[in-house]
């Protein structure tokens, strides 16, 4: 029997240096690829995702998927080494103003998760810790915050190794 692919995931508060610190795990590998989930919606998302181009080198293959992010891990090329996805807090974001309040039985994550079962390379996960705050004010914030919550509890479980970024300081969660 084949032995699954490596999945990591880095999870952080913001600017905690999540997404640095996945692209220094996947520093090794020769052929890379960045699944990019944010829409640039305005100016300021769009000087962060020139901020993220920059940080990355010309070994990674840029991949923009908003919404399936399952079927952007399927369709990998076959010669890529290593994913890097970065990351699935915007991504829930994205499913939440897609679907509304359908988001989490949406057809998107089912095939996430579908593809999590067997990635077709190791894969490295990016997403924010949000439940560390405050409780937000508003019930559309406390959906997003109780799912992305939700959300990482199921990829932590499925994930071989866990690391909670603390002021750029990675701290190694899981294995223990």
């Amino acid at each position: 029997m084949e032995k699954r692919q490596k999945i990591t995931l880095i999870l952080g508060g913001s600017r905690s240096g999540k997404s640095r610190q996945a692209l220094l795990a996947a520093d090794s590998y020769p052929r890379k690829a960045f699944i990019a989930t944010a829409l640039p919606i305005d100016e300021e998302m769009k000087v962060r995702i020139a901020a993220h181009k920059r940080e990355r080198d010309a070994s990674f293959v840029t991949i923009e998927e908003p919404y399936n992010l399952g079927e952007a891990i399927r369709s990998l090329p076959v010669d890529v080494d290593v994913a890097v996805v970065d990351c699935l807090t915007v991504w829930v974001g994205n499913l939440m103003y897609r679907h509304e309040d359908q988001f989490l039985n949406s057809g998107e994550m089912d095939t996430f998760f579908d593809a999590l079962k067997h990635p077709p390379c190791p894969l490295i996960l990016v997403s924010n810790e949000v439940g560390l705050g405050i409780i937000p004010a508003n019930a559309q914030s406390r959906r997003f915050r109780d799912a992305a919550g939700s959300l990482n509890q199921r990829v932590a479980a499925l994930a071989d190794e866990v690391i909670f970024m603390v002021s750029g300081i990675p701290l190694k969660i899981k294995p223990s």
